[in-house]
């Protein structure tokens, strides 16, 4: 299986958003990196002066570069921005995030992103018909279901992508809570969400972990984790697995998920390395194995083996 390394969903600074790519480039065992803002327009001017430049530093290197679009489209302003992403791609694959993108592809191959809800065969064979060369399947599919959609996408000649590590993106929003929050408007946000490198901890009244808020974005508070079902996501058919960058060593991830892939550690000694980072938030793989998300199943074994 290959390796991707989704886009930076968070706010982080220019500098160091473009210091993370080129340790990526330079040392990370990643087949393939996607680069672009896919949550706020609004950063955008931030780091596109040196977007160019990781860009050159990734395929230097012998990294795909996939660009990668906004999730949410809602003015004028932003579908220029999303045009702009499919004119500077260039023979690159776009990852479309909201399906207006398509209105952009002029009938390249692109792929479909997260955001999009590929939840069937139906909506999976209209985007290979639009052209959708790869797809990354919601976090929030079960084992069954994304066995089905692989099975179905290599009948179309498609590839499909898991979602392996990383807090998992579940919804985005008109509004902007992590601006709310400090009492400032979204138009206003002073963009406040620099200040949390994860995103920012939600609790319940209960004062119970819930979910983090990355500006428009909603996401778990937990970390997914499928390490330790990589190896049956390889015997389905899946072509990639994708770590969606954190604040923590990505190229210690990389290498963890990249010998787990090859088959040179067994799941037990990649969960032990990946427990070893000692992430701020806990793992979870719940949605899986058909459980709430949040829940982690300690099994590591063959799913197969497990229901005989």
């Amino acid at each position: 299986m290959k390796i991707t390394l989704g886009p930076v969903l968070f706010n982080w600074p220019a500098e160091k958003w473009r210091d993370f790519y080129f340790r990526i480039a330079d040392e990370a065992e990643v087949d393939a990196v996607c680069l672009g803002e896919v949550v706020c327009a609004k950063r955008l001017p931030f780091f596109e002066p040196v977007l160019p430049e990781v860009a050159e530093r990734l395929m230097a290197a012998g990294k795909e570069v996939i660009f990668s679009t906004l999730a949410l489209v809602m003015n004028k302003a932003e579908r220029k921005a999303v045009r702009a992403v499919a004119e500077m791609a260039g023979e690159a694959l776009v990852e479309i995030n909201d399906i207006s993108a398509l209105a952009h592809m002029d009938g390249a191959p692109f792929m479909a992103g997260p955001f999009i809800n590929i939840y069937n065969e139906a909506t999976l064979g209209f985007l290979a018909r639009k052209g959708a060369a790869r797809v990354c399947l919601p976090p929030e599919l079960g084992e069954e279901a994304i066995a089905a959609l692989t099975k179905a996408a290599g009948e179309l000649g498609v590839e499909t992508e898991v979602m392996a590590f990383g807090r998992m993106p579940l919804a985005v929003s008109a509004r902007c809570y992590h601006a709310r929050v400090h009492n400032l408007s979204k138009d206003g946000c002073q963009f406040v969400c620099e200040k949390d490198a994860n995103g920012m901890d939600l609790k319940t009244l209960d004062d119970e972990p819930f979910l983090a808020v990355n500006g428009i974005q909603t996401m778990s508070h937990a970390c997914l984790n499928l390490a330790g079902e990589a190896r049956a996501l390889a015997e389905m058919g899946v072509a990639a697995l994708r770590l969606s960058p954190q604040d923590c060593d990505m190229v210690r991830v990389a290498g963890i998920f990249r010998a787990l892939a090859d088959g040179e550690i067994e799941p037990e000694a990649a969960g032990r390395a990946l427990d070893d980072l000692a992430l701020p938030f806990p793992f979870a793989n719940g949605y899986f194995h058909g459980k709430p998300g949040a829940e982690w199943i300690g099994r590591l074994v063959d799913s197969a083996a497990a229901r005989a």
